[in-house]
């Protein structure tokens, strides 16, 4: 697969993972009243298995890694990436005039570069 082609299915999978936790979090916000770091949790627990899902099988499709050996890497990366995506999250809201649901779109396309870098030189290495 070439590189550019590549970056493409990362965008279109990440956009989709980060879509599905932008409105995670805007659900739990509004139907439950949850403070939107709790409901940041959530957002991330759910996006995980979308992402995950899409670049194993179309980003990284045909990487060489075992399976769980790419799983337990990316999980490692996405949570790592969801703590800077927290503190990072908390900071906007308390010092930023932005609404919750628009710092955590700050925040999602933020997170999502350096997510892809690490994803294609560590997580789905063999």
């Amino acid at each position: 697969m070439t590189p550019h082609r590549r970056i493409l299915l990362f965008i279109a999978v990440g956009g989709c993972a980060a879509l599905v936790h932008w409105s995670v979090v805007v659900a739990l916000v509004r139907a439950f009243d949850l403070p939107p770091l709790a409901a940041n949790v959530g957002g991330w627990a759910v996006a995980f298995g979308v992402s995950f899902a899409g670049q194993s099988a179309l980003t990284f499709r045909g990487h060489g890694a075992p399976f769980w050996q790419s799983a337990r890497r990316y999980l490692a990366l996405s949570f790592g990436g969801f703590c800077a995506n927290e503190v990072a999250y908390a900071l906007l809201l308390r010092f930023s005039p932005w609404r919750f649901d628009v710092a955590l779109a700050v925040v999602l396309v933020g997170v999502a570069f350096a997510t892809y870098l690490l994803s294609r030189h560590w997580a789905f290495r063999s």
